[in-house]
């Protein structure tokens, strides 16, 4: 009798033991909805790559907790409503612990309800403070806000004596929030907007408000507030009218994309960005520099082509998570959640991020720098 007992316990400990083991084996599921194709694809694809790259290198490396990473993704085709379908998808059907992406503003807004009401940590890598602002439980992000971008531009505006700006914004939700938080934060700065003139994110041809900009008595500046392709219409209708006043664009075309798309048009542009376009430019003692310099090879290394500030913002979301699934120690929603808010110190690609239960950015003005591009290249503004 003994050894009957004997047995079967050591039968129970063994199952036990192989159904503890098979749960530790099944793998960690990042879900992603991205904008792959659209008029947000320059953003979306290099995000995509970016995730599958390092969810692929953490896998190599071992994965997180003796865990493999599976990443979920779908293409929401740069449409918010597609967004929102998958990221319930994600959610009920997918199971996801945790969720990355909302390529764009309108993608995120409209995950944002979702991931409250289920309880599902979600780092987005869209750019409006509204994201954040207030902040909400479960939802994170990666890039600055526009709200940031505007006082960037705006302080080396007040550094070069110019007061008067004319303002074009895309009516896309980026560019509405960007107009939004320009205008909020511009008497601070002693900044007049002198003109507000708006485009959509289809319009072919920016001429006419351009022109009007333009012809406003005192006007030292334009600064343009959008992303996709729209920016790099602007810039092209703006070289063609042989305007002289300083061009100012926003975070949003940070990317070589925006070089290719502008053209020569784009020499003399200013704007604020992360740290990568100016990798090699960096200080040997900035703490960003190696994590920029890695990312950026490996990129390189992989796909044959310049990296995009947009693909870091997905490195840091997936970084984030990795870090604050490891300490703590766990894929529960609410400890994950709570580890994210808790980072202090973690040096991503677009900054160093410190959280806290009203900041779930953590980034300052210090993470942007000032660039103009000249000879088609980015060149960092002392």
């Amino acid at each position: 009798m003994i050894r009957k007992i004997f047995g079967a316990t050591i039968m129970v400990s063994t199952l036990m033991s192989a159904a503890i083991g098979a749960i530790a084996a099944e793998p960690i599921k990042i879900g992603s909805v991205l904008s792959i194709t659209g008029p947000a694809a320059f953003l979306g694809d290099p995000e995509l790559k970016t995730l599958q790259t390092y969810v692929e290198k953490i896998n190599a490396g071992g994965g997180v907790l003796g865990r493999k990473l599976e990443l979920v993704h779908y293409d929401d085709g740069s449409e918010a409503n597609k967004a929102n379908s998958f990221a319930k998808r994600l959610i009920e059907s997918d199971n996801v612990d945790i969720l990355i992406g909302g390529t764009t503003t309108g993608a995120t807004m409209a995950t944002v309800p979702l991931v409250e009401k289920a309880g599902v940590p979600f780092i987005s890598l869209a750019g409006a403070v509204v994201i954040v602002d207030p902040a909400k439980k479960w939802v994170f992000k990666t890039p600055h806000t526009d709200r940031m971008a505007a006082e960037k531009v705006f302080e080396d505006m007040k550094k070069r004596g110019i007061s008067k700006v004319g303002l074009l914004s895309e009516t896309s939700g980026f560019g509405q929030s960007g107009r939004k938080e320009t205008q909020a934060v511009a008497g601070k700065y002693g900044i007049t907007l002198v003109a507000d003139e708006t485009y959509g994110p289809k319009d072919t041809d920016m001429t006419a408000q351009l022109t009007k900009i333009k012809n406003v008595p005192g006007v030292q500046a334009i600064f343009v507030f959008g992303l996709g392709q729209g920016p790099a219409i602007v810039t092209k209708n703006y070289g063609q009218l042989g305007a002289s006043l300083p061009l100012y664009q926003s975070h949003g075309v940070a990317s070589d994309e925006f070089l290719k798309l502008a053209g020569k048009a784009a020499d003399g542009v200013r704007m604020p960005t992360p740290a990568m376009l100016v990798a090699d430019a960096l200080p040997a003692n900035d703490p960003q520099k190696p994590v920029v310099v890695e990312y950026n090879k490996t990129y390189r290394d992989k796909y044959k082509v310049e990296p995009s500030t947009f693909g870091g913002y997905a490195y840091d979301a997936l970084a984030l998570a990795v870090d604050a699934i490891k300490r703590a120690n766990s894929t529960d929603k609410e400890k994950v959640r709570n580890a994210i808010e808790q980072t202090k110190g973690f040096i991503g690609t677009t900054g160093a991020f410190n959280m806290s239960p009203t900041d779930h950015m953590g980034l300052n003005l210090s993470a942007f720098r000032m660039v103009e591009i000249k000879n088609g290249d980015w060149q960092l503004l002392k």
